[in-house]
């Protein structure tokens, strides 16, 4: 399956939820379980310092299918890009 990076900017947007009040925890789940609906599998991601960008590297049959799973759990898409590892590790 391709694997994705997925570029969001948050701070345009508002706020809500932190880890420490539990609200960030659901909406992570909310996030696992549409992807799943549209075949995404969320490997990782990284977030700047100040949490208004995100990195996310995905499986996914289609950037159509990343697209779909974020806007049903209103999460931003700036860009996707198809990516292959390459590291001194995985060659």
């Amino acid at each position: 399956m391709p694997r994705y990076l997925v570029e969001r900017t948050f701070c345009a947007r508002a706020r809500t939820g932190t880890a420490a009040d539990g609200r960030a925890a659901d909406h992570c789940d909310e996030v696992i379980r549409a992807n799943a609906r549209e075949g995404v599998t969320w490997i990782h991601s990284f977030v700047t310092p100040d949490r208004c960008r995100s990195f996310c590297i995905v499986d996914s049959p289609s950037p159509e299918a990343i697209r779909v799973a974020a806007q049903a759990t209103a999460l931003p898409v700036d860009r996707i890009t198809e990516v292959r590892v390459f590291d001194p590790y995985f060659l």
